[in-house]
């Protein structure tokens, strides 16, 4: 990862650390909002609802940051996956959410709406309500209507188990929201111990073949992408206007996608990616996992 990445990544880590001091309701979170495009030019949140004319920090999933609850460009990609593929979801609704980046008051704002759960590996790097490891989840079956996972599954061994797991204690018709750091075409593990910046360490490089490990453990699946990325792939560009972050392998996802197109589905046209800041495209895809009802 490159110096400038990690930079910002501290900095929003330490914007998340000063909003969980805060009293609740101090911050207006508001997740579950619809998203729309703002005026051209503007910048809008998905998270806190903050606008503004740009986000902090640069053009990546790990930074693009609000400047007013921490949320970076990833964070508002997830909310936008779920908000556009997870439906009927109240107060009734029991959400897990696994090692949830942001702080005290997103996770009020979360139980304020939904019947929140915060899980973590060892609560090292996230505070969470439960520990739980995914490869072995304590929970009875069919007890989640929604679990959300973002940067996770690269950090677990058995990836099968934890699908397995995450299929059975699902419910019925139940939904996985899956973010991990798609890097390259195929999945694999990486070619040298590698780390991320809690020190955690990543066993799996996922690839858009991931679709169909999702698929064959029986989930309903779709890859969530906007429409700049599916524009690319059918035009076979693997040239982007921001450049190309040297941790992704373009080439080999733009070829991995291209084999199937009808996989991708688009969730958020080029205004409202614009206005949530989710650029570079590539950066940004996602999988909506249903258990069958």
């Amino acid at each position: 990862m490159s110096s400038l990445v990690h930079r910002a990544r501290k900095k929003a880590r330490r914007v998340v650390d000063r909003m969980s001091g805060m009293p609740p309701g101090a911050v207006p979170l508001r997740p579950f909002a619809p998203q729309v495009p703002g005026p051209p030019g503007a910048k809008r949140c998905a998270v806190c609802r903050w606008q503004g004319t740009s986000f902090e920090g640069v053009l990546h999933c790990e930074s693009a940051t609000c400047p007013q609850c921490g949320a970076i460009g990833r964070d508002r990609w997830l909310f936008h996956c779920l908000t556009t593929y997870v439906t009927g979801i109240g107060k009734q609704t029991r959400l897990m959410e696994t090692s949830p980046r942001m702080g005290d008051a997103y996770k009020d704002a979360m139980a304020a709406r939904v019947d929140y759960l915060a899980s973590d590996y060892d609560q090292r790097a996230h505070k969470a309500d439960i520990a739980i490891d995914l490869q072995k989840i304590d929970l009875p079956d069919a007890s989640l209507d929604v679990v959300m996972t973002s940067h996770v599954l690269e950090h677990v061994p058995d990836t099968d188990a934890a699908l397995s797991e995450i299929l059975r204690v699902l419910k019925p018709g139940g939904s996985l929201v899956l973010l991990v750091p798609v890097l390259q075409g195929a999945t694999a593990p990486p070619v040298e111990p590698e780390f991320h910046g809690d020190d955690t360490p990543v066993f799996w490089r996922f690839g858009l073949d991931l679709t169909d490990t999702l698929r064959a453990h029986g989930f309903e699946t779709k890859l969530l992408c906007t429409e700049d990325f599916r524009r690319h792939v059918l035009a076979g560009s693997t040239s982007w206007t921001e450049g190309i972050s040297p941790e992704w392998d373009v080439a080999s996802i733009v070829a991995a996608a291209a084999e199937r197109p009808d996989d991708l589905t688009v969730v958020c046209d080029d205004a409202l990616a614009e206005t949530l800041g989710l650029v570079p495209s590539y950066m940004y895809l996602a999988w909506h996992a249903r258990k069958p009802a």
